[in-house]
Formats: C-alpha cells, structure tokens, sequence
C-alpha cells in the first residue's frame, strides 16, 4: 500500500505537469494494487483525491486514457465509489470517448460508464438523455466483429432497454437490423441468450416490434425453434423457450401480428399452427398463444374458424384434460374465447363442440384456466339462445358457478362466473334456465352483481334479474327478499352517480316484483315514489318517461 501512496502522489503531480511517461508508470501501479486488492485500493484512490484529477487524464489523444479508463471501471466496482465518480465529473468526458475510433479506448470506457451507472436508473437516464443510445448502436454496425466491444454494446443496451425513456431513442436508429445481423452470425449458445436478452425488453415496444420482424428476427426465431424442438440439452430447452416466447411476443403489436399474418397465408402463421399439434409442450403453448394474439381482430378470427383451426386447439386440450400443463390448458382456452368474439363464428364453433370440450374443464382448481374456461362460455352463447338454453339448464355447470361467485380470493373468477350466470338468463330468456339458476342459489349472486362498481355488470345483473321476476317470480320470490332485492333497487334509484340504463332497469324490476306480495310490502315502506316521483325530471327521456309509468304503477297498487 506504500507503493500504492507513493504512486497517487506522483499521479497528483504528474498530471498537472502532463509528463505521460511518468503519468502511465503511476497508471499502471495503480491497477496492480486494484487487481491485489480492489476494494482497499479503491478508498485509498478516493481518500487521496484523485478522482477528480482523472477527468482531464481522460484525453481523446492520449495513450494513458485507456489505462484510466480501465482504473475508472475497476473502481466502479464498487458500489461506494460510484457517487464519487459521478460527483468527480467523469461521466461527461467518458461519453465523449465513446466517438473514439481506438477500441480499448472504446471497451474501457464502455465498461466504466457500465460500472459506474450499474442497478442506477437515475444514471441510465443520464446516459439516455446525453445521447448514449445512437452512439453506441453505431459502435455496434462498425465494430461487429471485436467480440469484446459487441458484449460491452449488448450488456449496456441490456441495462438502458429495461428504461421505458429507452424505446423512442432505440427506435430511431437501426438497432433492430443490427441485432438480427448479429444473431445470424452467432453459433453459441451464451451468445445468442445475449442478444435474446436485449430483444427481449426492446420488443415491448410496438414500433421496434415492426423494426424486428422487418428485419427478419422471425425467420431467425423459427430457425432456433427447428434446431432445438428435438433437443434434450438445457442449453436447447432454455433456447427454444427464448425462441418461441419473443415470438409471440412479436405477434402483441397489431402492426407486426397483421404483417405476420398475411391475411392467413403467411408462411410464419402455417409455421405456428403447425406447433399446437406438437408433442411439446413449449411449442403447443407458444402455438396457442400465437393463435390467441393472432385473434385479435374479427377478420382474422373469421378465416381461422373457416380454415379449421377450432379442431386443432380442440384436440390440444383433450390431451390436456387429465393432469394436463395448465399454461397451455390456459392458452388454448385463451384462443378460443378471441375466436368466440365475432358472432359468425359462434354458431359454427358451437357445432364444432367447443362447449362440450370446455365443459371438460369444470373441476380444474386453477384460477386462471376457470377465469378463461369462463369467459369462453360467455362469448359463446352471446345471442345464441339454444345454447344459452341447454348450458343454463345444466345443474353442474350452474353449481360451480355458484360456487366460483364466492371466489372473493380471485376477483377475475368471481365476475366471470357472475356475468355468465346472468348471460345464460338473458340469452337463454328460459323459465327452465330460471330455475336452474334459482334451485342452484344463483339469485343471491346477481343481487351483490347488480351493485358492482363496473356498470356493464350491473346493468347485466339487473336485465337477468328482471327475466327473472318476469319468468317465474313466485319461485324467486323468498331468494329476492333475503338478499334484500328493494332495498338494493332503492339505493341504484336514490344514487345521483347511477347511469341512465340502470335507473331505468332498476324502475322496470321495481315494477316486476310488484306482483309479490312481501315484496310489494317492502317497495311501500321504503317510500319507492319519492324517488321515482324525482326521476320524472331526469334529463334522459327514457328514464323520465319510465319514471312516469313507475310513479303511475306504484300509486295504483298502494
């Protein structure tokens, strides 16, 4: 350490008189004390003064600058000499170097600037803002071929893409034609996880999305995919996972997903398609889930439903029914709710037997498999009322629903389950389907929906209600008064914040349980008219003509 002492002191001196000789003498005394013993060095470094000397050591023409560069990224390190750096003004004359045309000048400075703004958004956003981005995506295209400098680039685009400040800059320049070039030269494995690593973060972002697939990362993908799909080596599992997820991740933005898609001719859709039949699971999964954001239009959902692809998702999950991989039970389930949107495509995939398939799936104790087995259903038997009919008269299915309505632990399950109770009566607007749902204990259930904070769900929850009273009102009747139906109608028409639609549905329920005796007894008590009388005021001319024919109702029966 004396050594080290007498090394700072004559760097003290050295730089002010600019004598380079003894200057890199000093240089290269103090790497050898931070390659013995990096940390103790370091303080001496700091508790000498030193680091504010080194800005003006760091000269574009100098021959010392790499070794101090080097010294920077050494003591950058650790974690208590990187505010010292910063405060010593090092960051600007580093990012100056980075248009150096001298490559350890380049990677030294690369991995000081690394050094010292590693696990420090605040500092990435520095380096953002001072233009870092295009400079370093430039290093790149120049110097591909310097395995060292490409792995600085790849670690620091790794850090700045985790920014979201990041993307805009990332997608000015040609950083998408860059990395796709320089994975099709790779052959290792630890480097393509690399530059898997940057594409990753960067393919969150729509625009670089498009970059990507126009430069073409897709046929790189499915390369991987081909030579992994039968290997048993970690290396080909965790390469395949990589491969396949960026895929689909490429297929959320709708730009990218429609390029893809070719109107159903793209030789990318065939090639996924021909994943959902695979005997791996990786694939099937990364299959389904293709198909679900390929779904994501009516257009697109129509020619898949046409070209058969019901039947392949089908038969992926009759595989998956007993102890299945519920990842893909969830995909697959995922696809075919997109697919049940368009409403040409119901009738036939009803026919296909998609109910019967996912009915399969009633016992699965999985929460994110029951919210999508539960949505698909819903989408389902939107304006079909045979089958709306045949599920709603279905005990099974009503029972679990029931059940999964008190699943307070996932709220996702609890609204599915709530919505499709009341679309099987609106849908189906069956007596028998009624009374399914009032022999199964779903009355209740709709009574809480109809106070939900989402007006879509209250509004269904008060149009299934109303069916109810309308279809058999005496077998609903004791189910109404103990979940408080009056009371609950009272506060919807009193509330200022309630919409238009559910006053009106409130008045028309109002009106329809006035047939029973307990009820209309509550309706009287709870001074119904005073509220309704007010509504006739009401700037919507379908509620205040409602509220006219209520008011009339309400005083003829009292």
């Amino acid at each position: 350490m004396d050594n080290l002492s007498e090394a700072l002191e004559k760097l003290k001196l050295a730089s002010t008189d600019n004598a380079t000789d003894s200057v890199e003498s000093c240089l290269d005394c103090l790497l050898k004390a931070l390659a013995n013993n990096n940390t103790e060095a370091s303080v001496k470094i700091q508790e000498m003064g030193v680091l504010p000397l080194l800005p003006t050591l760091l000269n574009p023409q100098s021959s010392c600058t790499p070794k101090v560069a080097n010294i920077i990224a050494e003591v950058a390190k650790n974690e208590f000499m990187r505010s010292p750096c910063v405060e010593a003004g090092l960051i600007p004359p580093l990012i100056q170097l980075l248009n150096s045309t001298d490559q350890e000048v380049l990677l030294q400075t690369g991995r000081a600037l690394g050094n010292i703004c590693y696990d420090s958004h605040s500092l990435q956003a520095q380096l953002i803002s001072m233009g870092v981005i295009p400079t370093l995506v430039k290093l790149l295209g120049i110097h591909s071929h310097n395995t060292a400098l490409t792995e600085m680039c790849l670690i620091a685009f790794g850090n700045l893409a985790e920014l979201e400040s990041s993307k805009e800059q990332f997608a000015s320049t040609n950083i998408a034609e860059e990395l796709v070039r320089l994975f099709q030269k790779q052959t290792e494995h630890e480097k393509k996880e690399m530059i898997f690593e940057v594409l990753a973060p960067l393919a969150e972002n729509d625009v670089i999305k498009l970059q990507l697939v126009e430069a073409g990362l897709v046929e790189c993908l499915l390369e991987v995919v081909a030579q992994t799909v039968d290997g048993e080596r970690e290396e080909d599992i965790a390469q395949l996972k990589t491969a396949s997820d960026l895929m689909v991740l490429l297929l959320l933005g709708d730009e990218s997903m429609q390029k893809l898609f070719e109107g159903g001719k793209g030789s990318v859709f065939q090639r996924v398609l021909s994943w959902i039949p695979s005997h791996n699971h990786q694939l099937q999964l990364a299959g389904a889930l293709a198909i679900a954001n390929f779904a994501r239009n009516d257009g697109n959902c129509i020619h898949m439903v046409d070209t058969g692809i019901v039947q392949k998702l089908l038969e992926l999950l009759d595989r998956h029914v007993e102890e299945g991989n519920v990842t893909v039970q969830h995909a697959a389930l995922s696809a075919l709710r997109n697919l049940a949107i368009p409403v040409v495509n119901k009738s036939k995939m009803l026919s296909a037997g998609v109910a019967d398939v996912v009915l399969k799936f009633l016992q699965s104790e999985m929460p994110p498999v029951q919210f999508k087995l539960l949505g698909t259903l819903r989408m389902l038997i939107d304006t079909q009322a045979e089958a709306a009919d045949q599920l709603g008269t279905n005990g099974k299915l009503v029972e679990r629903l029931v059940e999964w309505c008190e699943a307070k632990d996932h709220a996702g399950v609890m609204g599915e389950s709530n919505r499709l109770l009341s679309a099987l009566i609106r849908h189906s607007k069956s007596k028998e389907v009624v009374r399914t749902v009032i022999q199964g204990g779903g009355v209740k259930h709709l009574v809480t929906m109809a106070t939900s904070e989402h007006m879509i769900m209250q509004n269904e929850a008060l149009v299934a209600l109303g069916l109810i009273a309308a279809l058999d009102l005496v077998a609903a009747e004791k189910d109404f008064v103990g979940a408080n139906l009056v009371s609950v109608l009272h506060k919807l028409l009193s509330d200022e914040r309630s919409a238009p639609e559910i006053k009106y549905n409130s008045m028309i329920l109002i009106c329809a349980v006035m047939g029973s005796e307990p009820l209309h007894k509550e309706v009287q008590s709870l001074a119904f008219i005073d509220v309704v009388s007010k509504l006739r005021a009401h700037e919507n001319k379908t509620v205040s003509h409602q509220a006219s024919l209520t008011e009339q109702r309400l005083t003829a029966q009292s």
